[in-house]
């Protein structure tokens, strides 16, 4: 334990023991100071100015938005030729839409339009109209020769905001279900919207929860999976998980959840708990739950989550399953992380893993979908100076983002039920989960986005870890791999190019859903199906649509299939291990959750 202690300072974390768990555990020292800046004072004012101009922009880089809009602007200036393709696609767009029988439909994803009465006069004309408007912006901001493919997505983007903003859903006077309230409810549900508006007002100023989610307890209502924290560090608490079988599988499961969110997503009610449903299968599990940094932990660097995550984890199950091999588990970033530490071990001949699952986790980030715009060299200074100022990135800095990747579905419906309807969402667990945000370090968030999403070293080979670089190439482990039909996080073709990385045995899985929903899909939940197929090595390398045309389509939960898979790499049944290692020097020190997860 002497050595982990060492290296967090090493790192610039400074450590005092956790004297309910003398030996075993460290947190951070209050005392402990950091290094604020490195730059010259002309410099800091500059900084200090971007991130005041940050809290009016929501933190997007008003330089990058108006030299994609100066690039395309100019081009389509210069452009007369294309200039008449779209008046004359506008002059056909007219004559469709006085032709019904010529009129769009809907893409199946896009539900502002499904009640029944937008398919009935006038409301069916004025749907279509905004659907060939729509349109129309689509092709005028994309294909323009010359336009830098940056700048035309940041301009297409931009262009369905602001187009999103004036759907006719968004309008009481135009839409047919506000209506339709309105007159069978005598208008009230516009007062109780007005009532829903000042009550959400409130909890913003008191920084309260929206919706109710908090009456979701952690460690009652979610996260209740028996266990105990057998490790805490200044960055992590791991959580050893009670068996409920006389008899488990040799080899523990290690899950690196992302730090971006709690790690209960992956346990959350009983009935749709990912870590339930692996213990209740007869696995050892542990799961690594995150401390929510403060500014405190500013100079907390993307290695010190390798070596103070994953690697002080594995250390603790080493000593807890003796020496037993470790299926490994990471989830969205921290599958990132955990295929970094992967391939250094392999690199350096530690064999400690049995193999790795990956769960919407990139490991090219060249298609990395449409987080790429907030990801050029103008948007990350300004970042830079907004987490430079506070010593990390707030919750609130990245849900905006994160929202406007889908906003009709997170922004606009959610506005039109709550205002214009006046009604709430009833709240359920994972809502509760969403509202229930993190933080990122200033110095860990920053090398995350500059050396993965905007220099893409790992697939590159650039990547470092102790002073040398790492490949994915090196794992030679077999892979799972999760990717989820609807993700605008971890685009699922993305996620694909593990294999392009790694030439080993991978079984790939696209399941219905999105990034979170996809991944919680426990057996017995309505509608879900997926596509799985299996790479051997040798074989030949399949293009995503073809791979897909080619896997098998399954109904139902990917869960069991996954344990399926990790039950033929793990035959044999022991006696399960104690709750800890008191004699190694591991005692449990908590009941699970633990108290990291209870950070706000």
């Amino acid at each position: 334990m002497l050595d982990l202690i060492a290296a967090d300072k090493r790192f610039g974390l400074t450590y005092q023991p956790d004297h309910q768990n003398q030996g075993s555990s460290a947190q951070l020292a209050p005392e402990a100071k950091v290094e604020t800046d490195n730059q010259p004072g002309a410099n800091t004012f500059d900084r200090l100015l971007h991130a005041a101009q940050a809290r009016f922009t929501g933190s997007l880089s008003p330089a990058s938005l108006t030299l994609a809009y100066l690039d395309w602007g100019l081009h389509l200036a210069n452009a007369p030729g294309r200039q008449l393709e779209l008046a004359e696609e506008a002059g056909r767009q007219w004559a469709r839409l006085a032709s019904p029988t010529q009129w769009a439909k809907p893409k199946p994803e896009d539900h502002r339009f499904q009640d029944a009465a937008w398919s009935q006069p006038p409301f069916n004309f004025i749907a279509e109209a905004f659907l060939l408007g729509e349109e129309w912006w689509r092709d005028a901001t994309t294909g323009l020769p010359g336009v830098a493919k940056s700048h035309a997505d940041v301009v297409s983007f931009a262009a369905r905001q602001m187009i999103d903003m004036f759907s006719p859903s968004n309008f009481p006077w135009m839409n047919p279900e506000v209506l339709r309230a309105t007159v069978g409810q005598s208008g009230w549900n516009f007062v109780k919207g007005e009532r829903n508006l000042s009550e959400d007002v409130r909890r913003t100023i008191n920084h309260e929860p929206m919706d109710d989610a908090g009456s979701f307890v952690v460690g009652k209502d979610v996260a209740v999976t028996p266990g105990k924290v057998v490790l805490r560090n200044g960055l992590i608490e791991l959580i050893q998980y009670a068996p409920v079988t006389d008899e488990v599988r040799a080899e523990p499961i290690l899950i690196v959840p992302a730090w971006i969110m709690k790690y209960y997503i992956l346990d959350l009610s009983p009935h749709n708990s990912f870590i339930h449903y692996l213990v209740s299968q007869g696995y050892t599990v542990f799961c690594i739950s995150w401390r929510n940094p403060g500014p405190e932990m500013r100079n907390t660097g993307f290695d010190d989550y390798r070596q103070l995550g994953v690697m002080a984890a594995l250390d603790e199950v080493e000593a807890i399953c003796k020496d037993a091999p470790v299926h490994a588990c990471g989830y969205c970033i921290g599958g990132t992380l955990l295929s970094i530490a992967a391939a250094a071990m392999a690199r350096d001949g530690d064999n400690r893993l049995a193999s790795v699952t990956l769960l919407a986790a990139q490991t090219d980030f060249t298609e990395a979908g449409e987080l790429q715009l907030f990801t050029d060299e103008s948007q990350l200074a300004l970042l830079d100076d907004v987490m430079w100022k506070q010593g990390y990135l707030d919750s609130k800095q990245m849900a905006g983002a994160f929202q406007m990747l889908r906003s009709n579905d997170l922004v606009w419906s959610r506005l039109i039920k709550t205002y214009l309807l006046g009604e709430r969402e009833h709240p359920f667990d994972l809502m509760a989960w969403n509202a229930d945000a993190t933080r990122m370090p200033y110095r860990m968030h920053s090398e995350y986005l500059r050396d993965l999403f905007l220099e893409n070293d790992l697939a590159e080979g650039r990547f470092m870890v102790e002073g040398r670089p790492i490949a994915i190439s090196e794992i030679k482990l077999p892979i799972f791999s999760v990717s989820t039909e609807t993700d605008h996080v971890a685009p699922w073709h993305s996620v694909y190019k593990i294999h392009l990385l790694n030439q080993g045995d991978i079984t790939f899985v696209l399941t219905s859903g999105g990034h979170n929903a996809g991944i919680v899909s426990e057996p017995g939940h309505p509608h879900r199906h997926y596509r799985i197929a299996r790479r051997r090595p040798g074989e030949a390398y399949l293009a995503p649509e073809d791979w897909k045309k080619a896997a098998t389509n399954e109904e139902g939960s990917w869960w069991p299939t996954w344990v399926a898979w990790l039950d033929e790499r793990s035959p044999f049944r022991v006696a399960p291990p104690s709750l800890g290692a008191p004699d190694k020097g591991y005692a449990p020190i908590a009941d699970a959750p633990g108290t990291y997860v209870l950070e706000s």
